[in-house]
């Protein structure tokens, strides 16, 4: 097969982003992070300083330029020619990400770019509407998801190693809620895809994981 297109889709803190780029890399192919252009978007939002509305986000999505790269194995992103790979995954940004992602005007922009990126040849993207919706003829789909117990430990742990002070509490209810808004929204919800392979990371290491989705993509 000349190109492969390899689609993860997964609620917040199963883990998409840290298995999709090693399984990439195994893989050969390009990685994209759909999840970190929001969050850029989200990232820019709150640099107006204002109220976050959706008028706001609408306003900030028009001219915005949002950047990805991956090399050596890492994404960075950039926003309008600023490297902002760190500031995107702020507990200000998460809180957020939701509601811009939301928007129909916001999505309609990064598919686009989405899209243009797969084009390009083998790709493993991760979001919350790959399967279902940016690419519905990848070769590969795949849920990934754990409980909201481990996806809230995992954060935890990953926040505290950046520095943050976090509650494990009330990430538990963040994600929760955060679970409630994509799987709610209007537009291009997270729902699994018809036929895309369950994957239940709840009781896995990041290694088993990584295995499991070539596995499946060694099936193609």
């Amino acid at each position: 097969m000349k190109n492969l297109v390899v689609a993860i889709d997964g609620p917040a803190g199963a883990g998409k982003s840290t298995v999709a780029q090693l399984a990439a890399r195994k893989l050969g192919c390009t990685y994209i992070d759909t999840g970190a252009m929001y969050r850029a978007v989200a990232w820019k939002t709150l640099q107006r300083k204002q109220p976050v509305t959706d008028e706001l986000i609408l306003d900030v999505v028009k001219d915005v330029h949002v950047e990805l790269a991956y090399v050596e194995g890492k994404t960075t992103v950039s926003v309008d020619g600023t490297d902002v790979t760190g500031e995107i995954r702020t507990p200000e940004v998460t809180a957020i990400v939701s509601q811009v992602a939301a928007l129909g005007p916001v999505r309609s922009r990064m598919v686009e770019l989405q899209r243009r990126m797969a084009a390009k040849g083998s790709v493993l993207m991760d979001g919350r509407d790959i399967a279902t919706s940016v690419l519905p003829d990848a070769n590969v789909k795949i849920f990934l998801t754990a409980s909201i117990e481990e996806r809230a430990r995992r954060r935890f742990k990953e926040m505290q190693e950046k520095g943050y002070n976090v509650s494990l509490e009330e990430l538990q209810k963040d994600i929760a809620a955060r679970d409630k808004a994509d799987s709610e929204r209007e537009i291009s919800p997270l729902v699994q895809a018809p036929d895309a392979e369950l994957l239940d990371t709840s009781n896995m290491g990041i290694d088993e994981v990584v295995q499991a989705i070539i596995d499946r993509c060694s099936r193609v």
